[in-house]
């Protein structure tokens, strides 16, 4: 039996499947919309939901007859995530300094609206 990020991995080794979950990030598509995005027949893009679906990187909703599916962002962020993390610990600080910086940015620009609006009101 094959473990959760292997079948991560396996779906994301056909072009297909991941141009399907760049098309999902921007919200639920339904069977059709996503067929029609490709050359393949429907029963072929099927198979490539299934195996999205199996590795939990999509979710299906039906409504009638009409089936969706939406990305499972969370699943491909901590499989990848749990990999890069156990081949390259080094991207692990690289996220933290990363966020730091962030935080710093955004706090220096809280800083300045504070200051500009400090000097506004000052000067009324």
């Amino acid at each position: 039996m094959k473990d959760h990020t292997s079948s991560v991995f396996e779906a994301l080794a056909h072009p297909t499947r991941r141009q399907i979950l760049q098309d999902l990030k921007d919200g639920e598509l339904t069977a059709g919309d996503i067929a029609a995005k490709f050359q393949a027949t429907a029963p072929t893009i099927s198979r490539h939901l299934r195996v999205l679906r199996e590795a939990d990187l999509v979710n299906e909703r039906r409504d009638a007859n009409r089936i969706y599916y939406s990305l499972v962002s969370s699943s491909l962020a901590l499989s990848v995530g749990d990999f890069l993390s156990s081949v390259c610990p080094e991207q692990i600080v690289l996220r933290e300094v990363r966020k730091r910086r962030t935080q710093r940015s955004t706090e220096t620009a809280e800083v300045a609206e504070s200051a500009t609006a400090f000097d506004e009101a000052a000067r009324s």
